[in-house]
């Protein structure tokens, strides 16, 4: 049967079906070919030869400074070479077969390394430095090594330790900038084969069928554990379909898509984000709700989201973006708080993704801005 003819949570349930096969597919080849793939499985495989291939220069010697594992493996590392970094900082696929099939399922390893590759050298700034990436189709193992940015002079703010007026506005620019350059280059439709054809939207992830059991449960867990009142979100649970829908009715640009205060930085008097694992294709208003509304301390951004976005607004235009109208983007704005709610709520509950009192503190954010900017009845009047 054609999916036009089906309905859209069977296409969707098809799609996850069909993603958790690859996933698995690609673990159990792994687990097979064991090495002999010449892809790092652990920190300790990235060797000088490896590292001159991807870095497209001569590697002399490596040194693991230190590692950590999560959702990816992590490392700083020492180099010498001819032209090469004193320290780079290196992430690969996650040590735990469990943790690599979840990011499977979100395509985390392959987002992150298909945008340094193929969206990356298409900015001027607003992003770390990249050496090299590589990603493994048959094994779904990945690689990129980047500036090691703990050596630089640069500001990593967090929710506990919030972005200022001026700040957000910086980063406001790097939205622009992000959305406005890439806003020519994507394809009217996701389409697999063509430049960016990649990216998916929330609402067409075949994952996102999930999502609200994942709300139920989070919210079922901090029952009686917060003050907070997560259940001003119950329309979202109910109606979390046709709202990411709405939400991305076009037009649509590329987006970050998880540009909560710790994936920020600051540097020379700039803003920048890292962590490009979840990059989207959607309507510019999710980037705006997610990044003011976790990044701001509620008061300061009822104070100052209107004059934000209509800085956003200006600063898209001029990087080559359009002249979006300013009501239907407040609209959209107010629509798209669901995707913090979603992000902050599921942290919080869940636990283990973030410290416990970062996550609540962008739970109150957005359960706040739930209210104050009444997401629901804007969700009502439709895209």
């Amino acid at each position: 049967m054609a999916t036009a003819e089906m309905p859209r949570r069977d296409v969707q349930m098809m799609r996850l079906v069909a993603l958790l096969g690859r996933g698995a597919r690609r673990l159990a080849v792994d687990g097979v070919l064991g090495g002999r793939r010449r892809f790092p499985r652990h920190i300790t495989d990235v060797d000088t030869a490896w590292l001159s291939d991807i870095m497209e220069r001569r590697v002399r010697s490596v040194a693991v400074i230190d590692s950590e594992s999560g959702t990816s493996t992590r490392a700083r590392l020492e180099l010498t070479g001819d032209d090469v970094p004193n320290r780079v900082f290196v992430k690969l696929a996650a040590a735990k077969a469990g943790i690599r099939m979840l990011g499977e399922m979100a395509r985390l390893g392959e987002t992150e390394s298909r945008f340094y590759s193929e969206v990356a050298p298409l900015l001027a700034r607003g992003i770390p430095r990249s050496f090299g990436t590589a990603f493994d189709p048959l094994t779904g193992r990945y690689a990129v090594v980047l500036e090691d940015m703990s050596v630089t002079d640069s500001v990593f703010p967090d929710t506990l330790h919030p972005l200022d007026r001026d700040q957000m506005a910086q980063l406001i620019e790097v939205f622009a900038h992000l959305h406005g350059t890439l806003w020519r280059h994507l394809p009217e439709k996701a389409r697999p084969g063509a430049k960016l054809g990649w990216l998916w939207t929330v609402s067409d992830d075949p994952s996102s069928v999930q999502t609200p059991a994942i709300l139920r449960l989070s919210a079922r867990r901090l029952a009686d554990k917060t003050d907070i009142p997560v259940v001003r979100g119950r329309f979202i649970w109910e109606n979390y379909a046709s709202a990411t829908r709405a939400i991305d009715a076009g037009p649509h640009t590329v987006l970050h898509g998880d540009c909560h205060p710790g994936n920020t930085f600051f540097r020379d008097g700039r803003a920048g984000l890292l962590d490009w694992q979840v990059v989207r294709r959607g309507h510019p208003a999710r980037d705006l709700a997610y990044g003011m509304v976790l990044g701001m301390p509620t008061a300061e951004r009822r104070l100052a989201e209107r004059e934000l976005i209509d800085h956003y607004r200006a600063a898209l235009v001029a990087e080559g973006g359009p002249e979006l109208n300013a009501d239907d983007l407040w609209r959209r704005y107010r629509q798209a708080v669901v995707h913090p709610y979603v992000a902050a709520l599921a942290t919080a509950g869940l636990g283990g993704m973030q410290a416990q009192a970062i996550a609540l503190e962008g739970l109150r954010r957005v359960v706040a801005a739930l209210e104050d900017l009444d997401t629901e009845g804007a969700l009502r009047q439709g895209p």
